[in-house]
């Protein structure tokens, strides 16, 4: 099962988000700030990061510096409201994909499977590494 980190400040959309994921068949993770995800991206392995990009204490930009220090592997993604850090995170993380607020669910699991649609799979949907 394809395993997921979310980190989101905003406790509705944290909740609604995961929920959405679980629904979609992905392992979800959550937590409401980029310090809180680090010590999960050093000690589990996920195969997809999907951050909001504004947080307090540590930006969903920075978490993915992190993220790809720590777990080179784990994928990126970011959500965000703000069209002005959208051209921040195209800059800074091009490899990443970013999904503008508001979103319906739909889009963001469809954006989720995209990031997966090259990936090989093994049996129990699970990355082949």
């Amino acid at each position: 099962m394809i395993r997921i980190l979310l980190a989101e400040d905003e406790e509705a959309m944290r909740t609604y988000l995961a929920r959405a994921l679980e629904n979609a068949g992905y392992e979800v993770a959550s937590v409401d700030r980029g310090t809180a995800a680090i010590p999960l991206l050093e000690s589990q392995h996920f195969d997809l990061l999907l951050s909001d990009i504004v947080m307090p204490e540590m930006d969903g930009i920075e978490l993915a510096q992190r993220c790809a220090e720590i777990s080179p592997r784990t994928k990126v993604m970011f959500i965000t409201g703000f069209a002005a850090v959208t051209l921040k995170a195209n800059r800074e993380a091009p490899q990443a994909r970013v999904l503008s607020k508001p979103f319906h669910l739909r889009d963001l699991v469809l954006e989720v499977e995209r990031v997966f649609a090259d990936t090989p799979m093994a049996g129990g949907g699970r990355p082949l590494v």
